[in-house]
């Protein structure tokens, strides 16, 4: 169901963009939402039910381990995919994050937590791959709270916007050589990645930004070590 989740939350739907052909779903893709969200629907009412059974007799951590398998499995993997398909596209960048690793870490001894702020080649390569292959290509949904213009655009209250995550990061006025992986361009740089800097959005912004970027980040940061070790 989450690889489904994931396919059809980036997929090019004709009905976004032309609403009036939106009833046809000439791509198939809102039926099969509309099934996906059912079975959604029916695993988490198992979840809940099973839950309240269970609540007053015994310590239940079902609903944390579901959010985190929702929410954290796959997106991590994908961007650890993305990292490693970049690296072995470029092998000088893989010498230079192991120079990094022996220098900081060595030989004798296991990743550390405390390491990351020692490394930060190795999140310059995260960094980048998150700009050039971000999880999906829209930010979550949000709304117009009151009639505005953007960029000579009119856009009334009520509005549904997009934020296009994908063309943020490849926009040639905010990045030099957009398209190339160059994780140099992050080194010595203090990048927020919790959605203040606005060519770099990742994790999305404000109130609505990912609720585990930080444990994301962690995760991705060590499974980069490992594969590099």
């Amino acid at each position: 169901m989450l690889e489904e989740w994931f396919l059809l939350n980036g997929v090019f739907n004709i009905g976004d963009w032309i609403p009036w052909l939106s009833f046809l779903d000439l791509q198939g893709y809102v039926k099969r939402m509309k099934a996906l969200y059912k079975k959604f629907d029916r695993f988490h009412n198992y979840v809940i039910d099973d839950h309240q059974t269970r609540m007053e007799t015994e310590k239940d951590f079902v609903p944390g381990d579901v959010d985190l398998l929702a929410g954290g499995t796959d997106t991590s993997a994908t961007t650890i995919e993305w990292a490693i398909h970049e690296l072995l596209k470029h092998p000088h960048v893989i010498e230079k994050a192991k120079e990094e690793l022996d220098r900081v870490i060595g030989r004798n001894r296991w990743l550390e937590e405390n390491d990351f702020p020692n490394l930060p080649y190795i999140d310059a390569i995260i960094m980048e791959s998150m700009r050039l292959h971000p999880l999906a290509t829209f930010l979550a949904p949000h709304y117009a709270m009151e009639d505005c213009k953007v960029a000579g655009y009119d856009i009334s209250k009520g509005t549904t916007i997009l934020v296009n995550t994908w063309s943020i990061g490849r926009d040639p006025n905010s990045w030099d050589a957009p398209n190339e992986f160059l994780p140099e361009r992050f080194v010595g740089k203090e990048i927020d990645l919790t959605g203040s800097n606005f060519a770099l959005l990742p994790f999305g912004s404000g109130r609505r930004r990912c609720p585990g970027y930080n444990l994301g980040l962690k995760f991705v940061r060590l499974i980069c070590c490992m594969d590099l070790i």
